[in-house]
């Protein structure tokens, strides 16, 4: 929690310091470049202020799903505490912070995008939990911090919702201060209280007060990402939102691709229409132009766009609830594949298009992998890139890793690589279901080095990705509206520029 002065005469009488960032917490402590403010100004700020609207917000939209939540974690740990914190914003540099991205599993239980909030589920006699938000609280002018507390000061960051209002805007049983956090979960701390758990990892403040428990607190871990292994209709209505928009970047950066500069250019190009439509984008994007497509997680983004190479765009739009899109496609610069890489790329489509057949109900979460791996062992003895594509699947070689590296899918949803700490046995070695929502992404990359590749290859790195989710019968391409094929990617991108005109 962030110290603050008592009275507006501390305040005015505190020493100016230097800042000592805490990155799990901020501190309210004055910038080296601060002057501390005399009594007269604070009294002045204090003054002939215009009172403030304090009518309750509306509800949350969908509050009652995120209710719904809470219950059904209620029901999986009956006569326990459990404690969630959101965690708090992140050190950039000295005094400069990262823009908050609240903690995935806290958001999935309230709805509330706000910093340093915990969620407690409080057990209640006869069975079942209150649920106790913890929030910043909103002292309007009537408190100096206002505007001398350069990290929670209103004038400095903007208002925070207050306790009250809390309560009314995310439908919890109950809202109280952060201040009385500490005495709470203290209170938890003893020989006569009942069991607790903590999501750790998010607020050290937390982690401190109440004792580690490794293998139950490992449990409730898991128990949330097992939640989000399957999502409603409303996640996927967020979901879609997210990859429409992030179509709609992809085109904003073909445009760009008329005259091509850099893939600082087309990164800031794709956030920008993420920060427009949506919250931020859901990962670093991936802007890799020629050789740098051979490298997986290329976000460095410094090199030439040049014509004649190829454009690896994976990137995503964060939507305004916090689902992200996961997309790739690889783009012909010029416009045209030249014929070695729609060779390639044909390969990975062809290996793509057999793994989204395997994405069906009762298959294990490995199947597609395995089909999209056979398709490109096979093709890479037919380039004559390996020798014997039999050999090279088995699992005591899987030499096609060479040039395939990664597996072809993952969980997505409110993180990129969503459900992360769900059991083994339920994610990677389960079996699909209906609503849960992956990634389907094979590729192909041959290093400029690398010799077992004849040399018109070297160079070409290729990824196909879609996002998909699991039906009755098979699976829904939720981006089936952004072109996929060789010969559509090169209309989509003729049709793109024609409208620039």
């Amino acid at each position: 929690m962030t110290t603050q002065p008592e009275t507006a005469a501390e305040a005015a009488s505190a020493e100016t310091t230097p800042a000592q960032p805490v990155p799990s917490e901020p501190q309210a402590k004055p910038a080296t470049h601060d002057t501390v403010p005399p009594p007269a100004l604070l009294d002045f700020m204090m003054k002939q202020w215009k009172p403030s609207n304090r009518k309750l917000p509306p509800k949350l939209k969908h509050a009652e799903a995120f209710r719904a939540r809470r219950r059904a974690l209620s029901q999986l740990f009956p006569g326990e505490t459990l404690v969630i914190p959101t965690g708090h914003e992140k050190v950039r540099a000295n005094d400069t912070y990262y823009r908050f991205r609240p903690g995935t599993d806290f958001y999935y239980l309230t709805g509330n995008t706000e910093p340093d909030c915990v969620l407690v589920l409080q057990p209640k006699e006869g069975g079942g939990h209150t649920d106790i938000l913890f929030v910043e609280p909103n002292p309007g002018r009537g408190d100096a911090t206002f505007f001398t507390d350069r990290v929670k000061g209103e004038l400095w960051v903007g208002p925070r919702l207050g306790v009250k209002e809390s309560q009314a805007r995310y439908g919890v049983d109950e809202t109280r201060g952060l201040p009385e956090l500490k005495d709470f979960l203290a209170s938890l701390h003893g020989a006569v209280s009942r069991p607790t758990r903590v999501l750790r990892g998010f607020s050290p403040k937390v982690d401190e007060v109440l004792p580690a428990q490794a293998e139950r607190e490992k449990a409730l871990a898991q128990a949330l990402s097992e939640m989000r292994l399957l999502k409603d209709a409303q996640e996927l209505r967020e979901l879609q939102a997210a990859i429409d928009a992030t179509q709609r970047g992809f085109e904003d950066v073909i445009a760009s691709l008329k005259s091509p500069r850099t893939e600082r250019t087309v990164e800031g190009i794709f956030n920008l229409r993420a920060r427009e439509e949506g919250n931020d984008v859901g990962y670093g994007t991936i802007a890799a132009s020629g050789a740098h497509a051979c490298v997986l997680h290329w976000t460095r983004n410094d090199g030439p766009v040049k014509k004649g190479d190829l454009l690896l765009l994976d990137a995503g739009v964060e939507a305004h609830s916090l689902y992200t899109a996961d997309i790739t496609r690889t783009l012909p610069i010029s416009g045209r594949f030249s014929k070695e890489q729609r060779e390639i790329y044909e390969l990975v489509l062809e290996a793509q298009a057999q793994a989204l057949q395997a994405v069906k109900p009762g298959n294990d979460f490995m199947e597609p992998n395995r089909v999209a791996m056979r398709v490109l062992a096979e093709g890479l003895q037919r380039l004559g890139i390996l020798a014997d594509a039999e050999e090279a699947l088995k699992n005591e070689h899987q030499f096609y890793k060479r040039y395939s590296l990664h597996n072809v899918s993952h969980m997505l949803g409110l993180d990129v690589h969503d459900c992360a700490l769900a059991r083994q046995e339920v994610y990677k070695y389960g079996k699909l279901q209906p609503g849960m929502v992956l990634t389907v992404e094979p590729g192909l990359y041959f290093q400029t080095d690398d010799l077992t590749v004849p040399t018109r290859y070297r160079g070409i790195g290729v990824r196909i990705e879609d996002d998909v989710v699991v039906t009755a019968r098979g699976c829904k391409v939720l981006s089936s509206a952004i072109p996929r094929t060789a010969k559509d990617v090169e209309a989509w991108m003729k049709r793109v520029w024609a409208k620039k005109k």
